[in-house]
């Protein structure tokens, strides 16, 4: 089986989410979003539930979500930016009804959150639509906040921190780092100094 890829281009990311928003799926939308900005399985992204997200006694949404990952049984304390909020904010306005103890992302039927072949399906439908290139699957969700972060100048220890990896060889692997991306790195650097000429010294 290939192994899953990050989505490269930022573009591509924001075709995804204007094509859920533009077909009226928010559902769908709001789970790429909070996929792409928390880094999380997609075991754990499907069991959050409203109130991991939302505090229903001050009606505002929390500034962290606290999960205990199902692979690691470690809890994670992750942040979420003002694009989640924004997104679920939306979200939310759709679903005036929601409770504490409701599904953020229900199934049809609303007692199950969504399935993982349910939500695979929703990945490859908008990027079989947006004709979008490479493995992309659920985990490639996971995969673009450490991708994206590396690629703007992030530190490879503190990536490797977010997923918990062993090493940073184990996240240059993980996030399917390539030569000519390492090569970039060196190129696309200008510190514009000027070589002096040449000095000769006599012994």
């Amino acid at each position: 089986m290939a192994k899953s890829e990050p989505i490269r281009d930022i573009k591509e990311i924001e075709q995804i989410q204007v094509y859920y928003i533009g077909r009226g799926q928010i559902r769908n939308y709001v789970l790429f979003t909070v996929g792409i900005y928390t880094a999380l399985r997609i075991s754990d992204l499907l069991n959050l539930k409203w109130d991991d997200v939302y505090n229903f006694s001050l009606n505002s949404f929390h500034n962290h979500l606290y999960i205990r990952e199902q692979k690691t049984k470690k809890i994670r304390k992750i942040a979420l930016n003002k694009n989640v909020i924004e997104a679920l904010t939306l979200y939310r306005s759709t679903i005036p009804n929601s409770i504490a103890e409701t599904w953020l992302f229900p199934s049809r039927k609303k007692a199950n959150p969504i399935s993982r072949i349910q939500a695979y399906r929703i990945i490859r439908n908008a990027v079989d639509e947006l004709n979008i290139q490479g493995n992309i699957s659920c985990h490639s969700m996971r995969k673009i906040i450490g991708y994206h972060s590396w690629k703007v100048g992030v530190p490879l220890p503190l990536i490797s921190e977010i997923y918990n990896h062993s090493s940073e060889k184990v996240t240059k692997h993980y996030l399917g780092i390539r030569q000519d991306e390492i090569d970039e790195v060196y190129l696309r650097q200008n510190y514009k100094t000027k070589p002096r000429k040449a000095v000769k010294y006599e012994k």
